[in-house]
């Protein structure tokens, strides 16, 4: 096209013709002539040659190309195992740090059960502060023989109430034997309805309205024995509402008390040992659901609870307090000795005539009472023998005896071997030549008064008479 455009307008110029055909015919020429010289300096600034010295770069970038693009991959390549490898380290650093801790965790559970509580155990004689304990086991000897000789000392000016400890709900026959001994005298006596699986601030609360109660019902002073949780919860009524009770308050005897707190339960409950929290669901089960009880009561008599509340709450030191602890056996001849803890009565029943004596061949009695033993001395001997190999303390089965002892109190120890059930629950192994519950009970109690009648200004001793 350009040559035919060329040809037009040299033969236009040639033959001189201005015509309107050869002007149009050379203006397009220009026109097309100039767009293809800027079409063919596009196609040369895109082709691949080097502008000085016209030479083809088209196989030299295609070779640098290559080489990077074989360069790339590994490292690529690097960067990842780079990568991996720092992340398997890191991920192999945290599980030597894993797994060091849960070693450090162990062994410090396994220091922490094995030491169990070997640091707490007669905290109350470490503590400063404290005042000393007396030692009133040979008076107490002196009035128990007075006792079984048929000397009874206990004045009926006072009203007795006797509180028991844990799990006494159901036990029916605690401190039965006691009442009826002490009504048999005709003295005023009373056991304690509280709920004995309840906390120590609770029952203390109760107890503090039940003397109340039989203050203002009688106008006479109440004497208080507690046995084991019991005594806890009375000198906590005691330490805590002594403003109101003053008055009617004569005396605290607190019988194998766990006052300054018990293994048993520090060691079942210690959070930071081995199986603790599967410890604490078993007795949160066993308290809570079968006995229908609440946690804290176990909670309360664990040696860091007694801490806190005796450090915060102390007894009053113008009233009487005695302390009784014992020493279980541990000899093998008490494995098999039964307890009688209740009576079931059984329905009528046909008692064949070998039995009753009568001529007819069946017999209808009326219930039969049945006494329910059970070997409770057997798992008190059991107890005593492990916290003796355990810790070398020696015990009643639950309570240690140095744990018993109250700071600023009267405390009887006795030579005899008694376990923890002892006091409540009779043995059917009874000795006549020994002294029973109701004996040792009256000879306390006895003791209690001589020892209130004492601290009391003269002025009052003979109101009081």
């Amino acid at each position: 096209d350009s040559f035919e455009d060329y040809s037009t307008f040299a033969s236009c110029r040639n033959h001189g013709s201005a015509s309107d055909e050869c002007s149009s015919s050379s203006n397009y020429f220009v026109t097309t002539n100039r767009a293809t010289h800027r079409r063919s300096l596009n196609v040369r600034e895109q082709l691949p040659i080097n502008a000085r010295t016209g030479t083809d770069i088209t196989h030299r970038n295609g070779g640098k190309c290559l080489l990077a693009k074989g360069l790339a991959l590994p490292l690529c390549g690097l960067r990842v195992i780079k990568r991996i490898a720092v992340a398997s380290w890191r991920c192999f650093v945290g599980y030597i740090r894993y797994v060091k801790e849960r070693v450090s965790s162990t062994i410090s559970r396994v220091k922490k059960t094995l030491r169990g509580s070997s640091d707490d155990i007669g905290w109350l004689q470490h503590t400063p502060g404290m005042p000393p304990v007396q030692d009133g086991t040979s008076r107490f000897l002196e009035l128990l023989q007075e006792v079984r000789n048929g000397k009874h000392m206990l004045p009926d000016s006072f009203v007795y109430l006797l509180i028991p400890g844990l799990f006494s709900n159901h036990g029916p026959l605690y401190f039965v034997a006691t009442k009826r001994f002490f009504s048999k005298m005709g003295l005023t006596c009373h056991i304690a309805k509280i709920h004995s699986e309840a906390s120590v601030e609770h029952n203390a609360w109760e107890l503090k309205h039940y003397v109340e109660e039989l203050y203002w019902g009688s106008g006479k002073r109440v004497m208080l024995l507690g046995h084991s949780k019991g005594g806890v919860d009375a000198a906590a009524a005691l330490s805590k509402y002594w403003n109101d009770l003053r008055d009617k308050v004569g005396g605290l005897a607190l019988v194998q008390s766990p006052y300054g707190g018990t293994p048993i339960a520090s060691d079942v409950l210690r959070e930071g040992q081995i199986a603790d929290k599967e410890a604490r669901r078993v007795m949160e089960l066993l308290i809570c659901r079968i006995f229908k009880g609440d946690f804290r009561a176990l909670e309360d008599l664990t040696y860091e609870k007694r801490k806190d509340f005796i450090l915060s709450h102390k007894l009053p030191e113008e009233i009487p307090i005695i302390s009784f602890h014992s020493e279980a056996n541990i000899g093998p001849g008490v494995l098999v000795t039964m307890s009688h803890i209740a009576h079931a009565e059984l329905p009528w029943l046909p008692i064949p005539q070998s039995l009753c004596g009568d001529s007819s061949d069946d017999y209808i009695q009326p219930l039969w009472r049945v006494p329910v033993m059970i070997p409770i001395s057997a798992a008190m001997a059991i107890c005593a023998l492990h916290l003796k190999l355990r810790y070398g303390e020696k015990s009643d089965g639950v309570v240690t005896c140095r744990d018993a002892e109250v700071p600023g109190s009267v405390v009887i120890r006795p030579d005899r071997k008694l376990d923890h059930a002892w006091m409540v629950y009779s043995s059917k192994q009874k000795s006549p030549s020994e002294p029973d519950c109701c004996e040792m009970s009256e000879a306390i109690l006895s003791l209690l008064v001589e020892l209130g009648e004492a601290k009391r200004p003269a002025t009052g001793r003979k109101k009081h008479r």
